[in-house]
């Protein structure tokens, strides 16, 4: 049985430490990313210290309102016991890793995002093996707008090192009275975990299940070779517990888990309808299929959408044309490099 929302601010972005129920508070802080508007970080009361999921981009903005938040709540940023993070992206573990550096505070992080940690390195760019996967799609113009993004100052200095422990699946974390369920949904990363109170019933959900967009799938310096399998199983396996709130990392906090989870399995579902349609119409690269596809909410074209949206789009068609094969439906093969997909006979 979820537990009753608390009243939350119409625009879920607005400043401040916003109670979700007793002990919980959501925390939004600004990003320099204008899609996503915002993370936000969940503020757990504990007779240790509070407990913070996720942390926020390292910033001087996002620290000096994490730090007025924690204030509002009769606290410090060093009185934070711990920071534990549902994956690597920066605007989830990059401030708690500056904020470790500042106060010592621990940090725990799923062990899958342990491949992709040890194998950053700023000097290769952002995008290495991300601009290797788009030659594959028959992307190489993509490709090589990928690599030739650069790296800003602000991204060589940002923090990636490793975490002081790694969580895994099954794992309970005790905090006084309350207890925090550890899952590994791997997709969106292959180390991404969902936090599941469910005496509370509260699902701290990371980019795993998000409100109002799908989350992408796979970006990190070392992808899994099946991310969207693992995403939709990830999903499956989330739609499996009893239903509680949904406490996103990007988003209003929503009632119910398993509404959103179903929305999210009928999008890749029909994703993968249409993507098998233009197999059939003759598309035989990632490429080609995503190039005949329309692209967010405005229904835009490949070509339209800026070089790191459409990188995503490529790999997200690579991925669904992936699953396609594993259920039988198309048959792939390698032709200089570039894999080809076919209908199956």
């Amino acid at each position: 049985m979820a537990a009753p929302l608390m009243e939350q601010p119409g625009d879920w972005t607005e400043p401040g430490a916003h109670p979700v129920v007793p002990g919980v508070h959501r925390v939004p802080l600004a990003l320099p990313v204008a899609s996503l508007h915002a993370v936000n970080v969940y503020v757990i009361d504990d007779p240790a210290g509070p407990v913070v999921v996720d942390s926020g981009w390292s910033m001087p903005d996002s620290r000096t309102a994490l730090a007025a938040a924690l204030g509002a709540l009769g606290h410090g940023l060093d009185d934070v016991s711990q920071f534990i993070v549902t994956h690597a992206h920066w605007d989830h573990y990059s401030q708690a890793l500056a904020l470790r550096d500042a106060f010592g505070t621990r940090v725990r992080i799923g062990r899958g995002e342990r491949h992709s940690l040890e194998a950053f390195d700023v000097s290769r760019g952002l995008h290495p093996r991300q601009a290797e996967l788009l030659r594959r799609c028959g992307a190489p113009g993509i490709a090589d707008r990928v690599l030739a993004m650069g790296v800003s100052t602000d991204e060589r200095a940002m923090p990636h090192t490793l975490p002081d422990a790694w969580l895994d699946d099954g794992e309970r974390i005790g905090l006084g009275e309350r207890g925090l369920d550890v899952f590994a949904t791997p997709g969106h990363t292959r180390g991404h975990i969902v936090l599941r109170d469910a005496a509370a019933g509260l699902l701290f959900a990371g980019d795993h299940v998000l409100p109002h967009i799908s989350p992408s799938i796979g970006l990190e310096t070392e992808p899994e070779p099946k991310p969207l399998r693992s995403y939709l199983d990830s999903l499956r396996i989330v739609r499996e517990m009893p239903d509680t709130l949904l406490l996103p990392a990007h988003g209003a906090v929503t009632p119910s888990v398993h509404t959103r989870v179903d929305e999210l399995l009928e999008h890749h579902a029909e994703r993968l309808g249409a993507a098998a349609a233009e197999v059939r119409a003759g598309r035989s690269t990632a490429f080609e299929v995503a190039s005949a596809m329309p692209w967010t909410r405005r229904r835009r074209k490949l070509d339209d959408l800026e070089v790191f949206s459409q990188m995503l789009a490529v790999l997200e068609i690579d991925a669904h044309l992936d699953v396609l094969v594993d259920q039988g439906l198309l048959d792939v093969h390698e032709e200089g490099g570039v894999r080809r997909y076919a209908t199956r006979a």
